[in-house]
C-alpha cells in the first residue's frame, strides 16, 4: 500500500514537473511557439501608457489613519475618498533584458489626487475636530521590470520590482483658503502618506493588470484555435525566455475534441529554427496540425451535398476523357445529388515541398428515382498543399501526388464499363473534386478565421513556410486597437 502510494506521489510530481520544465526539456513537448521580436514589442509599447492608465485609475486607495505628537498636543488624522483625476503620461521606454526580464520606464505622470482630512488637535489648551479636503498635485516617473514566468500553465507577469519617483508633489487645501499654520502641519503628513498609499497601490495594481493582460491575450488565443467541440490546449510548457532582440513562448498545443485530448511527446522543435526578420513568428508542429485534421473529421466537418446548376457545371469541367455512357444517362436524371465526405481519419505531415495531406472520400452519387445510390466509389488521394493569405482572404493551391479509386459499384452491379468508368473517375477526381474542395474550404476557413477575429488585426504581408515537421507562420502587424479597447473594458469594469 505504501509502494503504491509512493508511486502515485512520484507520478503525480512528474506530471506536475512537465507542466513546467526548463527550456530545452520542454521543446520536445511543445506544439506551438510564439516568438515576438523586438520592433513588435515596440509596436506594443506605444499603447503602454493607457495600460498603466488602467492600473492608476483602477487602483483602489484605502483609508489611512495615523496620528502625530506636535508642540504640546498630538494632531490625529485620517485620509479618506482618495480619488486620482487630471491623470495624463508622457511616454514609455523599454527594454528587453536577455534572461532578465522587461525595463519599462514611464516619464511624466502628472495626476491630481483628491480626498478629505479628517483630524483634531488635543492639548490642555486647545481641543480641535474638523474636515477639511485637500488635493496634491503630483508629478511622477514610474519605472517597472516585469518578470515572466509560468504560473498554473499560463504565462504570467510578475512586476514587484516597481519604483515610483515624486518629482513635484504640492498640497492644496480647499483651494489655499484654510490659515497657513495647518498647510504647513499636514504638508509633511499628506504628501508623505501620499507617496506610501500610492506607490503601494499603483504597484501592486500594475502587477494585477499585467497578470489580467497576459491572461487574456492566452484567452483569446485559446478562443482563435477553438471553435464548437474542437478547441487546443495552448497551456505554457516552459517559462517565456527574453533575449535582447525578442520574447519567446513554448506552449503545448494538444487538440481537444470532446473533453478528449490528445498527446504531445516527440515534437521537433528548436530555437534555431526561428528568424528574427519579422515581428511575428508562430512555430506549428505537425502534432497539432495532423490532429486537429483528424477533430476536423470526427466533427462531421468534411461533408458536402452537390446538387442543381453547382452539379451540373461542375461536370462541364473538360476532361482528357469522354463521360461514360452510364453517368451520362443518370446525370440526365431529375434532380441528382452527389455526396462526397470523408471516410477514414485523414492524415497530415509536412516538408519543405508543402503539407502533405492523404485522405479516403467517399463519393456517392443519388437520384430521386432510386433508394441506392446509383454510383458509390472511394477514392484514396494525397495532395502537397500550399497556404498564403492575402487581402485578408486564406489562399490554398493543392497540387495531386497519388489518386487512386479503391472501391466502386453501381445499382446496375458489375458492367463491362467499370474500368472506363474508374479510369474517368481517377481523372475527375484530380482535374473535378480536387479543386472543388478547395474551393469550399478557403472561403469556409477563411469565414471560420474571421468570426474569431483575425480579419480586425492589420497582418502585414504573412508568410507560411512549411518545413520538415512543422509550419512557420510570420507576419509584420499593426497595433491591434480592438484588443486594448476589449482589454481596457474588462479591466476598468
Amino acid at each position: 500500500m505504501e509502494r503504491s502510494a509512493a508511486l502515485l506521489l512520484v507520478l503525480a510530481l512528474i506530471k506536475i514537473s512537465c507542466c513546467c520544465l526548463e527550456p530545452p526539456a520542454a521543446y520536445k513537448f511543445t506544439g506551438a511557439v510564439c516568438r515576438l521580436t523586438y520592433p513588435a514589442a515596440a509596436v506594443l509599447n506605444e499603447k503602454t501608457t493607457e495600460v498603466i492608465q488602467a492600473a492608476f485609475q483602477h487602483a483602489k486607495y484605502p483609508s489611512v489613519e495615523g496620528q502625530r505628537s506636535i508642540g504640546f498636543g498630538t494632531v490625529k488624522y485620517g485620509f479618506h475618498n482618495l480619488e486620482i483625476h487630471n491623470l495624463s503620461i508622457g511616454k514609455s521606454e523599454f527594454e528587453l533584458k536577455e534572461n532578465e526580464g522587461i525595463g519599462i520606464s514611464i516619464s511624466n505622470v502628472s495626476a491630481v489626487f483628491k480626498g478629505t482630512i479628517n483630524y483634531g488637535y488635543g492639548s490642555w489648551l486647545l481641543d480641535l475636530k474638523q474636515s477639511v479636503d485637500f488635493e496634491v498635485e503630483s508629478q511622477i516617473d514610474l519605472v517597472i521590470n516585469p518578470k515572466l514566468y509560468c504560473g498554473k500553465g499560463k504565462v504570467a507577469a510578475d512586476t514587484s520590482d516597481c519604483y515610483l519617483t515624486f518629482h513635484k508633489l504640492k498640497l492644496l487645501l480647499q483651494g489655499d483658503r484654510e490659515p497657513g499654520w495647518l498647510k504647513r502641519m499636514f504638508t509633511d503628513i499628506v504628501t508623505f502618506t501620499v507617496k506610501l498609499v500610492v506607490k503601494s497601490q499603483i504597484c501592486k495594481e500594475i502587477n494585477t493588470v499585467a497578470n489580467i493582460l497576459a491572461d487574456f491575450i492566452q484567452e483569446q488565443a485559446e478562443q482563435f484555435l477553438s471553435d464548437g467541440k474542437v478547441g487546443v490546449d495552448i497551456s505554457v510548457t516552459s517559462s517565456p525566455i527574453i533575449k535582447s532582440n525578442y520574447i519567446e513562448s513554448y506552449h503545448k498545443g494538444l487538440v481537444i475534441y470532446n473533453n478528449t485530448k490528445t498527446d504531445l511527446s516527440t515534437s521537433v522543435f528548436n530555437p534555431s529554427q526561428l528568424t528574427e526578420n519579422r515581428m511575428l513568428h508562430f512555430w506549428l508542429s505537425d502534432g497539432l496540425l495532423d490532429p486537429l485534421m483528424g477533430a476536423a473529421h470526427y466533427d462531421g466537418r468534411f461533408i458536402r451535398n452537390i446538387s442543381g446548376t453547382e452539379l451540373t457545371d461542375l461536370f462541364q469541367t473538360e476532361l482528357s476523357l469522354a463521360m461514360p455512357e452510364l453517368l451520362n444517362k443518370w446525370l440526365s436524371f431529375t434532380g441528382p445529388m452527389l455526396i462526397a465526405k470523408s471516410v477514414s481519419v485523414p492524415h497530415l505531415w509536412t516538408t519543405t515541398e508543402g503539407t502533405s495531406v492523404r485522405a479516403v472520400a467517399g463519393v456517392e452519387l443519388l437520384l430521386d428515382s432510386q433508394d441506392m445510390p446509383a454510383i458509390y466509389f472511394e477514392t484514396d488521394v494525397t495532395v502537397v498543399v500550399n497556404a498564403s493569405y492575402a487581402e485578408k482572404k486564406l489562399i490554398l493551391k493543392a497540387i495531386a501526388k497519388s489518386i487512386y479509386i479503391t472501391k466502386i459499384s453501381t445499382s446496375e452491379g458489375p458492367t463491362e464499363m467499370e474500368e472506363s468508368l474508374r479510369s474517368y473517375l481517377q481523372e475527375a477526381v484530380e482535374k473535378m473534386g480536387i479543386p472543388k474542395v478547395i474551393s469550399y474550404l478557403e472561403p469556409e476557413l477563411t469565414a471560420l478565421m474571421d468570426e474569431q477575429g483575425l480579419s480586425l488585426f492589420d497582418i502585414i504581408n504573412p508568410e507560411v513556410l512549411p518545413q520538415d515537421g512543422y509550419v512557420i507562420v510570420q507576419l509584420d502587424f499593426g497595433f491591434p486597437q480592438h484588443l486594448l479597447v476589449e482589454f481596457l473594458k474588462r479591466t476598468l469594469n
